[in-house]
């Protein structure tokens, strides 16, 4: 779930959105799925059944159009029914290059999953507790006392989101080729309030997976990145997903579209460092490795049962349908979490009751009358396959 920072850097204001123009219509690339290198589920290789293909492409061509969405990846898996890979669109609105399916994208606050399930091997190791304060790890946060790991990876910790500070927006919008450090962009939530007592409610809060980061690295004596590549990649057999160290970007990927500027006008937000978003969201994946992704993270493969069981106690999020665990969320059913970093989005769920999996990735993050393309296209694609759990994420007031 992505509310302010990764999603809309300025969480105080009111922004009216930009919206894309319409593109001209580029036809849908369809993926064969035998092709797919992970045999993972039993879907059949021939896909969905034809009339029900042709309306999903249908549902995903009109979404993208109405909402003015470039290009968009969708992969569909549903064991005893088929799957369903189309690509469609452009990936860059220049040269009108149609967007494909095996494109790496920037995956935005999907990085949380990866964080907090980081931690939660910490846990099981017996290195951490999920109830010790965030004091007996770091110093200077405001009410670490009181604020415990289990706050921090349920976003209830009541700290100021740093995104949402007026200068931070100032300062990266100014310069988004930047590199900052988690201390830095800390500091910049640090010098306001908490916005509330630990625990009392939920806040979508980039802090929160900043200060898990800084927890891992302390414990485990690694660099982040390195120990979610060896602790969390290689056992997942994730080839292609990477935290990056700057603006580094495998090809191929889409370019990226932005009105997140001083200016609001759209840019192009291909190479802005994501260092801003740390571990809170900055890493790059494809739509396979997502695909696989999405089903480790909602059976917790990579965890004991008992801390799986922890990390899926989802509480409400004061938005209707959707509840939060620890780095995880729930909506309709879905299990997951939805990504959005300036030029991109990514939806990765799994729906345990039908063993299904839904990854959607999307060259821009611009709203359409007030709601992420992501969550509309998540909505319509659901309400067609699975109309008694649809993914509805509504967007939260800002």
């Amino acid at each position: 779930m992505r509310r302010t920072p990764s999603r809309r850097l300025l969480a105080a204001a009111l922004l009216v959105a930009s919206v894309l123009a319409p593109m001209a219509g580029t036809p849908a690339t369809a993926v064969h799925a035998g092709v797919d290198r992970y045999d993972q589920d039993d879907c059949p290789p021939d896909g969905l059944r034809p009339e029900l293909a042709a309306r999903l492409d249908r549902a995903v061509e009109d979404v993208r159009r109405q909402a003015g969405i470039p290009g968009v990846v969708v992969g569909l898996w549903m064991p005893g029914k088929g799957s369903y890979v189309r690509a469609t669109g452009v990936a860059d609105t220049a040269t009108r290059k149609p967007m494909t399916p095996d494109v790496f994208l920037r995956i935005g606050s999907e990085t949380k999953t990866f964080t907090v399930t980081a931690l939660l091997e910490l846990v099981d190791d017996g290195k951490v507790r999920l109830d010790d304060p965030i004091s007996a790890y770091i110093d200077g946060v405001p009410n670490g006392d009181r604020i415990t790991l289990r706050h921090l990876a349920e976003m209830r910790s009541g700290l100021f989101p740093y995104s949402a500070d007026p200068d931070f927006d100032h300062d990266l919008l100014s310069d988004p080729s930047r590199t900052f450090t988690p201390q830095e962009v800390l500091a910049y939530g640090f010098k306001h309030k908490n916005t509330f007592r630990p625990g009392k409610q939920f806040q979508y809060s980039n802090s929160n997976l900043v200060l898990l980061g800084l927890v891992i690295e302390k414990v485990s004596g690694h660099r982040l990145a390195d120990f979610i590549d060896r602790r969390v990649l290689r056992p997942a057999h994730l080839r292609h997903t990477l935290f990056p160290k700057g603006a580094e970007f495998p090809e191929p990927h889409p370019r990226g579209y932005t009105d997140q500027t001083l200016s609001g006008e759209v840019t192009d937000s291909t190479n802005w460092n994501p260092s801003w978003a740390w571990a809170a969201g900055a890493m790059i994946s494809d739509l396979h490795d997502l695909r696989r992704w999405a089903k480790t993270v909602a059976t917790g493969t990579l965890l004991s049962p008992e801390t799986q069981a922890e990390r899926l106690k989802t509480l409400p999020t004061g938005f209707p349908g959707t509840s939060y665990g620890l780095g995880i969320m729930k909506s309709g059913g879905w299990i997951g979490h939805n990504g959005s970093i300036p030029g991109y989005e990514t939806v990765t769920v799994y729906l345990p009751s039908q063993k299904a999996t839904l990854v959607l990735m999307l060259n821009t993050d611009i709203t359409s009358q007030g709601q992420e393309p992501s969550s509309l296209l998540a909505r319509a694609i659901t309400e067609i396959v699975t109309p008694g759990n649809v993914y509805d994420r509504p967007v939260p007031p800002r």
